[in-house]
């Protein structure tokens, strides 16, 4: 068997890698655009922060490692065409231009995404960057470790922008944040997100809601980009980050035959097949089945990624293992605020036409007769005939993520708010109270 796989960061070396250790005669090919193989993406805010010095430390394996396992990986080599007729793709490498086909008995889709930056007027002026890549934050923290670069807007309150906006506060930035919603961090309710806005102007970053950005204007002399214009105002700024979004970067797969959803997402049953035979895709490029929703949703987070592209990998190998499905379970620092969500959002259960009561109540981590108690903000929402939990978001100091995962196995297992809220939890006055807040909030469900 020859198996090219196309992206070598998250799910693409899961597969590759399970395919490997299932099958020792295959023969295994991994392209990738980038200067490195699986890298944890998500640490990059805090190498630009400077809590992490080295990069380095962010590579999982090395190109060197896969070699001595059979696994030859390509680095800057770019598929730019897929002839599923043929059984070939098409590779650029990007660095000598050459271009050359190369045949497969398999082929694995994870090229993962690709940042959404629309054509603002003045978008084209030096400062204005993107966080994707390694090679994207490994230029960014030169850029703004110069003296020159005082004041940075980012432009998009998502999960990126708010922990970059942490991370250039840390290398004492003046920080703004514009976001064209009435909320940052979408997938929390507003209830939640609000604790993250609160915590941001806290710690000093200037946060604008319902401002919609409209161009940039530069110094002439320098085209470096000096103000950022919004409809409703003009701000200086010496760096921008844009931080809008992300869509899948699967343009080279058009008139292949393999089915893309409306967004560009890779559509892919359980199994990570997709439309045409032999074709597995999965990570960031490609939809994932949805645990509580029972259908296809995109959510590009690294867990599934991982979770996929092994899945994909062992099912390349002769497999027929399905994903159980996805919950979203997310978590993200806000300075000295944690966050974590799973399951469905209130208004995901609504556009679900779900009949659903929630409640939102304040706790804490552990009794206050212990010193150092601090408070806990968790919201619920649950089906209302069966009181199923179906979505948890969680809040506070400390404690906030890890309760989030007793919600996420409670979700997993279908588990209701009574019964949950009867669960035989940890009690010590240092970690928790005889009633978590887990109880609390279980046990509050009407």
């Amino acid at each position: 068997m020859k198996l090219i796989v196309i992206g070598g960061v998250a799910a693409g070396m899961s597969a590759a890698s399970k395919l490997r250790r299932l099958n020792h005669e295959a023969e295994i090919t991994v392209y990738e655009r980038g200067q490195f193989p699986t890298y944890g993406a998500c640490g990059l805010p805090y190498y630009i922060s400077g809590e992490n010095d080295d990069y380095r430390r962010m590579i999982a394996r090395s190109q060197a490692y896969f070699a001595e396992k059979g696994i030859e990986v390509k680095l800057r080599h770019e598929v730019v065409k897929v002839d599923p007729g043929k059984k070939q793709i098409m590779v650029r490498s990007l660095e000598s231009k050459r271009v050359f086909l190369e045949s497969y008995d398999k082929l694995m889709i994870s090229t993962g995404t690709t940042p959404i930056v629309p054509p603002f007027p003045g978008g084209e002026l030096k400062g204005i960057s993107v966080l994707k890549s390694m090679e994207d934050g490994i230029r960014i923290r030169e850029d703004i470790e110069r003296p020159d670069i005082r004041r940075v807007a980012i432009i998009g309150g998502g999960y990126i922008g708010v922990e970059m906006a942490e991370a250039l506060s840390f290398q004492g930035k003046e920080v703004r944040i514009i976001e064209m919603a009435d909320q940052i961090l979408s997938p929390f309710d507003k209830e939640v997100a609000e604790k993250a806005e609160e915590e941001l102007i806290n710690n000093g970053v200037k946060l604008h809601l319902g401002e919609k950005l409209e161009s940039f204007t530069g110094t002439p002399s320098s085209g470096n980009v000096s103000e950022i214009v919004t409809d409703r105002g003009v701000y200086e700024a010496d760096y921008v980050i844009m931080s809008l979004g992300v869509r899948p970067a699967t343009a080279f797969l058009k008139g292949t035959g393999v089915h893309l959803a409306s967004n560009g997402a890779v559509i892919v049953d359980r199994e990570m097949r997709t439309s045409v035979e032999d074709i597995y895709a999965a990570g960031d490029c490609a939809v994932v089945y949805h645990k509580v929703k029972q259908e296809n949703d995109y959510i590009p987070l690294g867990t599934n990624a991982n979770k996929c592209g092994r899945l994909a990998g062992a099912n390349i190998a002769g497999s027929h293992k399905k994903y159980t499905g996805t919950l979203g379970s997310a978590a993200i620092k806000v300075f000295s605020l944690e966050m974590g969500r799973t399951g469905l959002s209130e208004p995901e259960a609504k556009r679900l036409s779900m009949e659903i009561s929630t409640v939102v109540i304040e706790s804490s981590d552990h009794p206050g007769y212990y010193p150092g108690a601090t408070p806990l903000w968790i919201k619920l929402i649950c089906e209302k005939r069966s009181r199923r939990i179906l979505g948890a978001q969680v809040a506070g100091p400390k404690g906030a993520v890890l309760r989030v995962d007793t919600f996420a196995v409670a979700i997993h297992t279908g588990m209701t708010a009574d019964e949950l809220g009867m669960v035989d939890l940890c009690y010590a006055p240092p970690f928790a109270g005889v009633w978590d807040a887990i109880h609390v909030a279980s046990n509050a469900v009407k």
